[in-house]
């Protein structure tokens, strides 16, 4: 009984986070019969399940919330503030109800009292008449027939020559439809035969769109003469949906040079025919009644989950171990067996990368949650606006990134947003507006909290760093670096201390808990306007696709995602260079010289290696001696005696058993502008700045 208690707990759970995001959604459409109809399933879902398992004070509780949401829905009651407050205060009650050691609390149970009081007032005004909403008829929509269409697209060696890319061809071809691109490399010679101005790769192209063949000839019109292309409808239909077929290209592409019109023609008859037979076969379990008992999701603990991540992070480890060893040693079979199982390992570990990436909706609730109760505590009327709620992130960061968050919001709150007769006097909308938009930037995730209220003024902050003895008064900062000051430990501009905020306590333990997830915190401001703080993270903290590198006797590795091109360079034209900058494919390229940076001795190579990394708009050149290849990176933490240092996130176990830093390629972006900032402006350097560095 114990083990079904617990699984109705996780289920309850489930049914009350959900009943309070219908309810943010309901307080914004009141007369809208579906998110109606949404609570009032949950009310009686866990009034079932509760009297199930002996919850019976649950059971009676949403008996009485239910008979609120049935007036409702027989438009006997209307959905007013009344009603959303004691429901939201029933959402938080219902969690107590969850954990049974609550039941003996004197003051428990004088909470429970006073709002079965104040529901069955609900229910004994029932007089007012709900306002009904007559919905309009949806126009019809004509959806255009959609047609499955083969392409082969084979470019002439030198199509380079005129300064075409291809890829922009495959690019233009996603935007008429659906698509599945087989790119071919078959034609790829030898490394030392290899010439990088000349184009080896071919492409079939199966597209699914409701354009005629002309408009898909179009996209080629102007490599016609430079290219072999073919274009030939198959299919009255979209065969992109039917994944035998799919499959089976993807198997016929693996086993030979290239699918081929004929087999693309024989592999849609026989997807056509197996769709049919399928039909068939469902249309007869619907005849006699049977069910696809088929399970489209289960329930996993999250400490299951992190041991399987620390499993196939072991794994990895294991893996290039092996591969090592296949290397030193000329057994036959060896280096099969090694290659097979470095691609097991790489697609075990992406197959629990996606198992352990949640979307960030998943904690989006309580913000809205904590934006209503807290608006209306501070008597402000504030909405809370989502964009990208889909983003995916580890758990890991998920869960350490909800308190940073949750400190922001208020501080959004209490000190951005001014109060509804100071927004009207300023000729700004009465309604506030805090927006959490989050998306995706390269291996990064950005999370923008931006509020329109009254910003920050960077001269008050001046003041206050002067006045608490932060910064000398003679010191001169951008005002990007002043807003920095507001990351201090105990800096507060805040004229008076309230629940909310106010203390000094905050903005300093955002900045700390995001660096601990290997994050970063970015502030901007504009007075009277309002102020956005964007935190950019990576998209998991266990392992990362590297490129593996050698400095002296030292190995590094750089997060691949932000490797943008490798040059080999001659040694001459690096160390004559002015200002650390180089030519590269006709742009100027700043460098940063690992070896010198890390105060080893001079290189005495001829040629160095230049590996151009890019964060946000900024492009860096590390000069390192040897590039030895990818590397799947099992990050550990360095320990807290390393803690301080900025440009090393982390170290990775070799295959030998040695150690190889993984260096944060964004942080060495941002520090080397910040020293070409200070060179720029003739100063000390930044060794003075104390608000660079935690305290």
């Amino acid at each position: 009984m114990d083990n079904f208690k617990k699984k109705f707990i996780e289920e309850a759970t489930d049914l009350i986070e959900n009943l309070e995001k219908s309810l943010l959604a309901l307080e914004q459409n009141p007369n809208d019969s579906g998110l109606i109809q949404q609570v009032f399933r949950v009310m009686h879902t866990l009034k079932g399940n509760s009297s199930m398992f002996g919850f019976d004070l649950i059971d009676t509780y949403t008996h009485d919330l239910e008979t609120v949401y049935d007036l409702i829905r027989s438009n006997k009651l209307s959905v007013n503030r009344e009603v959303l407050d004691v429901t939201f205060a029933s959402v938080d009650h219902l969690k107590l109800l969850l954990d049974e050691t609550n039941y003996k609390d004197p003051d428990f149970i004088t909470l429970h009292n006073s709002l079965i009081s104040r529901v069955s007032k609900l229910i004994n005004q029932n007089t007012e008449v709900r306002e009904v909403v007559v919905e309009k008829e949806v126009p019809t929509v004509t959806v255009k027939e959609e047609f499955t269409y083969y392409i082969r697209f084979e470019p002439f060696s030198d199509i380079f020559k005129n300064g075409t890319n291809p890829l922009y061809l495959i690019d233009e071809i996603y935007s008429l439809g659906k698509a599945k691109v087989f790119a071919h490399l078959n034609k790829i010679p030898l490394l030392n035969e290899l010439d990088p101005s000349l184009c080896y790769t071919y492409w079939e192209i199966i597209l699914v769109t409701n354009a005629d063949i002309s408009s898909i000839s179009e996209v080629f019109i102007f490599v016609e003469g430079e290219s072999k292309i073919e274009i030939q409808r198959i299919f009255e239909e979209d065969l992109l949906i039917n994944e035998f077929f799919v499959k089976e290209l993807e198997r016929i592409a693996k086993v030979q040079k290239d699918i081929g019109f004929a087999s693309t023609m024989r592999t849609a008859a026989e997807a056509k025919k197996r769709a049919l037979q399928d039909k068939a076969a469902s249309i007869k379990r619907e005849k006699v009644g049977v069910k696809d008992s088929s399970i489209s999701s289960i329930r996993v603990s999250s400490e299951k989950l992190d041991v399987l991540m620390n499993l196939v992070s072991e794994l990895v480890t294991t893996q290039a171990r092996l591969s090592l060893f296949a290397e030193q040693n000329s057994m036959a079979g060896l280096t099969g067996i090694a290659e097979n199982v470095q691609k097991l390992s790489r697609q075990l570990r992406d197959i629990a990368f996606s198992i352990v990436l949640i979307p960030i909706e998943t904690m989006l609730t309580r913000f809205q949650r904590l934006v209503r109760d807290l608006s209306s505590e501070l008597k402000k009327d504030v909405v809370f606006i989502t964009e990208g709620a889909d983003t995916e992130l580890d758990k890991t960061i998920i869960e350490s990134l909800s308190d940073p968050l949750m400190h922001i919001i208020r501080n959004s709150l209490d000190h951005g947003i001014e109060d509804t007769h100071e927004r009207i006097k300023k000729g700004k909308p009465k309604q506030g507006k805090i927006a959490l938009k989050a998306y995706y930037s390269g291996a990064n995730v950005h999370i923008e909290i931006s509020d329109d209220g009254a910003g920050i003024d960077p001269e008050k902050i001046r003041d206050k760093a002067i006045a608490k003895g932060i910064i000398s008064p003679d010191k001169k900062l951008s005002q990007k670096e002043i807003l920095e000051l507001v990351f201090l430990p105990g800096f507060s501009t805040a004229k008076k201390v309230t629940d909310v905020s106010g203390r000094g306590v905050g903005m300093d333990v955002v900045k700390r808990k995001i660096a601990d997830i290997r994050g970063e915190v970015e502030l901007e401001s504009e007075v009277g306007i309002g102020t956005t703080i964007t935190i950019k993270l990576p998209l998991t903290l266990s392992i990362i696709d590297g490129l593996l590198v050698k400095v002296d006797e030292t190995h590094y590795v750089i997060p691949l995602a932000a490797v943008d091109k490798i040059y080999a360079v001659e040694r001459a034209k690096i160390v004559d260079t002015y200002n650390n900058v180089l030519v590269l494919d006709g742009k100027q390229i700043s460098f940063f010289n690992v070896r010198k940076e890390f105060e080893l001795e001079e290189s005495k190579q001829a040629i160095e290696q230049v590996i151009v990394v890019n964060f946000d708009d900024t492009r860096v050149g590390l000069i390192v001696d040897y590039v030895v290849g990818e590397y799947q990176a099992v990050l550990k933490p360095l320990g807290k005696h390393y803690k301080r240092q900025e440009i090393i996130s982390g170290a990775t176990i070799l295959g030998d058993g040695s150690i190889a830093l993984v260096l944060d390629t964004n942080k060495i972006i941002k520090l080397f502008a910040r020293i070409q900032d200070f060179k720029g402006r003739q100063t000390k350097g930044m060794t003075d700045i104390n608000y660079f560095k935690e305290e």
